[in-house]
């Protein structure tokens, strides 16, 4: 058979590249982080994270992720990220930071939210390179309040790093002050990544 054909999988034994495989889905309701403590990162050099409808009461809040390196969190002003945001009216503002304790996706003040998030991880499990993640990101505003005061949906992407050469053995779906009350988290590995 030609080679063109065994990269189609078209030849017995071919791997399914590219294949999501379900690690841990998880329901978001009552506690304030939420932890993947078993990421398979010894068989997955990336990883994606759907977040849909994490929804938060009012308060003011961070959003984002951290990572567990060798079963210990990473709790330290050492995350770096960068972030695009886009409001309700169109209008954009920019998030960024190299000395944080966590990687930034949104803030709020005191309006209620929803979010809707994927994101993916890479390297994780490699002890000689930095972690990383890439993520989109909606926002459903259910209440007037914070930054923005109006009801709508809004938008951002960004990436973030730890930059430091470690194995990173968890992630942390990190929320700075109250509890969710809803959603769903479910973490993938992608097959031969």
């Amino acid at each position: 058979m030609p080679i063109g054909q065994a990269k189609f999988g078209l030849l017995g034994g071919v791997a399914d590249l590219g294949k999501l495989e379900l690690i841990k889905t998880q329901t978001t309701s009552g506690a304030v982080n939420y932890d993947f403590s078993s990421i398979n990162e010894d068989v997955y050099n990336v990883h994606l994270l759907v977040i849909n409808g994490y929804t938060s009461p009012n308060g003011s809040q961070n959003f984002g992720f951290r990572f567990y390196e060798s079963g210990v969190l990473e709790t330290a002003s050492v995350y770096q990220y960068a972030v695009q945001r886009m409001g309700v009216t169109g209008t954009f503002l920019e998030q960024k930071s190299t000395a944080s304790n966590f990687i930034w996706c949104d803030a709020t003040g005191s309006e209620n939210w929803q979010q809707y998030l994927y994101a993916y991880f890479y390297n994780l499990g490699n002890s000689s390179k930095y972690s990383f993640c890439t993520y989109q990101r909606s926002t459903r505003r259910n209440t007037t309040g914070g930054s923005y005061n109006d009801v709508g949906t809004y938008m951002s992407f960004g990436s973030g790093v730890l930059p430091q050469a470690s194995t990173v053995d968890g992630i942390q779906i990190y929320n700075s002050a109250t509890t969710s009350t809803g959603g769903t988290a479910s973490l993938y590995g992608i097959a031969e990544s």
